[in-house]
This record gives structure tokens, C-alpha cells and sequence, in this order.
């Protein structure tokens, strides 16, 4: 019997996101399937998932429960236009999201991704200020090094330079930035929250709002912990002086936990887990365990009351999505909290936090390694620089790890981990034994 070889796809028509397409094309990595804790590449070996697929599928891969939700909703509705007509799911999905929420942030907006979450955000806190008579507060502070998503509000309010030069023409005008808060002289090895900085970085904002006046600016917006640019922890105090200055001038605090919610510190958001809360959370990936496309912002009841209340009759915010609360969508948020919930997963990664920190800290002392950072299920390895060659290292790492079976990611020299809540501790062994015993091999 002869057995059939199977085709290797053409790769010339698909433009692939945030990746070297020539560089990949010329040595994909492929995935072919996944389950659990674990991907099967393209050559059948299986790959632990140490980044949760792109810091998204927080309950693992596979799950029966959202594939059953799913599949349900699919054979029944498959899609229900939002624009002035609902279905039950949308408003029992922002009921399950809504009750994670801290106290007071009960009003939802479903969106599709972290960039639509973000845009909604900062549209809403330009509605929210021109609703109660102070339209002339439309300036936006980012933060260097943040990371808000594509959209061009997202960009805009974002700090890391090479997402926002090619377009730096054309971003929103009137933004600015405050400091990034890594300090490698004074924080270097923290093992949790940083002792050094918090109202330092934070007293930041007053020296912008002295700038421009209070009067102008609509919201801050910040990562509480900030992952894509290379896992930046908030130092001790450092959001608790935010959230004071923030109240001080009328300012909304928009908090981007499209990585931090649902479980990923231990607690349902980084609100939570901090004790501080903003006036708008943004949010996206574990919302869904990533099966469907989803995001959402969950907005302070009294943000959404001024607005509804102050428009005429009609349609009070003009905005949305063809796809905002998409019936596939909300069947995956519903039975994804349902698994977080039953599971008890925040909990879970919660007492998971000490494990991981011990195994990541063991990799000082490795070849290169200048700092090792972590909080709650992230961690961040960040290596010198090789000479003339930024970020060579960790793509070297990242390869490596992945032909000997971890998936890790990469963001200039740092490596960032950050696996499903359902890693056991034999498997953090795993991950980070792997991650000793490549970067033994990197010159």
C-alpha cells in the first residue's frame, strides 16, 4: 500500500502578522493540533504551551465544554446583528463578565480583540467628558513601552517605537506619555512587585498635567502589568499613585488587562489583585479562552450612566462592531468564565505563583541573563544584547526551545513565559529546564 504524502501548503499568499515573513517561510514552524497543555507541531512532536498560545488560551487547549458551546450555537444562531436587535447570550455573556468585575464596573461593551477594546475605551472617555460638559478633555497619556494594540488609538497611546515610527505621521494628536517603569539599577532580580520607583514613575503624570492643564486630558491609560514589551511590572505604590492623581484631576484611569485578566496574576483581574480600581478595564484573549475572537470593556456604571443620560433620544454612543457580541463569541466567553469559575483556575494559579517564581529564579547565573522578573503565572528572562545584533539572542532561544519542545516568546532580548492556568508543577520543571539547558547552548 503506498502511503500518501501530504502536501506542503503554498505560503506566498498569506501576509503573516508581527512575523519576519521571509525568515519564516523560509523555516516554518508549523502546528498542526492541540490539547491541554500542549501543540502538535508540524513534524508531530508535541510542544508544551508555555505562553498560553499569545497570552489567550488561560484554561488550555481543547476544552469540551466551549467546543460543545460553540458547536450549539453554531447549528442554532449562527450570527445576530447587534445594531438594534440583541440575543439572550449577549446579555447573559456581559452578566457572567460583569459579575468578575471589581465592584461598580458593570457596564459592558463587547468588542473582538484587545485593539477594538482599547479603541472603545478611549472613545468612551472622550464621550464620557463631552457628555458632562467639559468636551475640550480630549488628550490621551499612554506610557512608554505600552502596548495597546493596532488600532491607530492604540498605537497612539502606545510607547514601543517600532509600532508606532512607520505610522508616526499619522497618530491621534494631543498624546502623551509617561515613563515606563523598569529600572534595571535599582529593581534588577525583584521577585514580585519591585520595591524601588512606584510614586517616583507615578509623580510622572503630575508634571504632565501641569503641562498641559488638567482641564484638557480625558484618561490615562496603562498596562498594570505590561507583557508584550517584555513583562514591566508595576513597582510597589505605583498604581495607587495613579489612581489618586487620576481622581485628583477628574481623569479617567483606563486599565489594559488584556493580559492580566482572567486569572493570570492569581485574582479575576490585576484590579483585583492590586486592590486598585480604574474607571474603564479593558480586556480580550482569556475572555474566550481565544476559541472565538472576543473582547470587551467593562466600564464604571456612573461613566455609563452620564453618557446614556446626556445624550437626546436615540442612539446615545455612536459606535460598535458588525461582530460586537457575535453569538459564536459570547457562547465561548459564557462557557470559558463557566470553566474559570467551576475550576476554581484563579485559584489555582494563585498557588502555582510561588513554584514558578522559585523555578524562574533558578536561571540566574545562566549565560547572559542580566534580570529575571515575574508576578502571579509571568515571567520575564531578559538577556544582554548580543553586539550589533539586538534581539539575535532571544530568537535564537525561542527557536531552540521550540525544536526541543517549549513554545516561549520573545520581545527584543527578552524571553516571556506565561503559561495555561493549568500547568502542573512538573510541568513548570519542564519549561524552565528547557529554558536552562538552551540558554547553556547561546553564545
Amino acid at each position: 500500500m503506498q502511503t500518501e504524502v501530504k502536501k506542503s501548503p503554498d505560503m506566498s499568499n498569506l501576509w503573516m502578522p508581527f512575523t519576519a515573513n521571509r525568515q519564516f517561510k523560509a523555516h516554518p514552524r508549523m502546528l498542526t493540533a492541540a490539547k491541554g497543555m500542549y501543540y502538535t507541531a508540524g513534524d508531530s512532536h508535541q510542544v508544551l504551551d508555555g505562553t498560553s498560545g499569545l497570552w489567550c488560551v488561560n484554561a488550555g487547549h481543547g476544552r469540551q465544554a466551549i467546543v460543545d458551546a460553540i458547536s450549539r450555537q453554531a447549528a442554532s444562531l449562527d450570527y445576530a446583528p447587534s445594531f438594534q436587535i440583541g440575543h439572550e447570550d449577549s446579555f447573559l455573556a456581559a452578566s457572567d463578565v460583569a459579575a468578575m468585575m471589581p465592584q461598580g464596573l458593570d457596564r459592558v461593551f463587547f468588542t473582538n480583540s484587545g485593539s477594538e477594546s482599547v479603541d472603545t475605551a478611549l472613545k468612551i472617555a472622550v464621550a464620557y467628558h463631552r457628555a458632562r460638559g467639559e468636551g475640550q478633555r480630549t488628550r490621551l497619556i499612554g506610557r512608554e513601552r505600552g502596548y495597546h494594540g493596532v488600532g491607530f488609538g492604540g498605537i497612539s497611546v502606545g510607547g514601543i517605537s517600532p509600532n508606532r515610527k512607520a505610522f508616526s505621521g499619522v497618530l491621534l494628536p494631543g498624546v502623551d506619555h509617561l515613563p515606563h517603569t523598569h529600572d534595571l539599577a535599582h529593581n534588577a532580580w525583584s521577585h514580585g512587585q519591585p520595591a524601588w520607583g512606584g510614586e517616583h514613575f507615578a509623580n510622572a503624570l503630575e508634571s504632565i498635567i501641569a503641562l498641559h492643564d488638567a482641564s484638557t486630558i480625558a484618561a490615562v491609560i496603562v498596562e498594570p502589568l505590561a507583557g508584550s514589551t517584555g513583562v514591566l511590572l508595576p513597582p510597589k505604590g505605583y498604581l495607587e499613585r495613579l489612581r489618586a492623581i487620576t481622581e485628583k484631576h477628574g481623569i479617567l484611569l483606563i486599565f489594559d488587562e488584556v493580559i492580566t485578566g482572567f486569572g493570570r496574576l492569581g485574582a479575576a483581574t490585576a484590579s483585583e489583585f492590586f486592590g486598585v480600581t480604574p474607571d474603564l478595564i479593558t480586556m480580550a484573549k482569556g475572555i474566550s479562552n481565544a476559541a472565538v475572537p472576543a473582547g470587551a470593556v467593562a466600564v464604571r456604571r456612573s461613566v455609563h450612566d452620564t453618557i446614556i443620560d446626556a445624550s437626546a433620544a436615540g442612539i446615545e454612543f455612536f459606535h460598535g462592531y458588525t461582530y460586537s457580541a457575535h453569538p459564536l463569541a459570547t457562547a465561548a466567553v459564557r462557557a470559558t468564565l463557566g470553566i474559570y469559575r467551576d475550576e476554581g483556575l484563579f485559584q489555582r494559579a494563585a498557588g502555582l505563583a510561588a513554584p514558578f517564581e522559585a523555578a524562574a529564579h533558578a536561571l540566574k547565573g545562566s549565560p547572559h541573563v542580566i534580570d529575571i522578573r515575574n508576578l502571579g503565572l509571568v515571567a520575564g528572562i531578559e538577556m544582554a544584547p548580543r553586539p550589533g545584533a539586538p534581539g539575535a539572542r532571544a530568537a535564537e532561544v525561542f527557536s531552540k526551545c521550540f525544536d526541543q519542545g517549549v513554545l516561549v516568546r520573545y520581545t527584543g532580548d527578552t524571553i516571556a513565559v506565561s503559561p495555561p492556568l493549568i500547568i502542573t508543577e512538573d510541568q513548570i520543571a519542564q519549561l524552565f529546564g528547557t529554558l536552562a539547558t538552551v540558554l547553556a547552548t547561546v553564545d
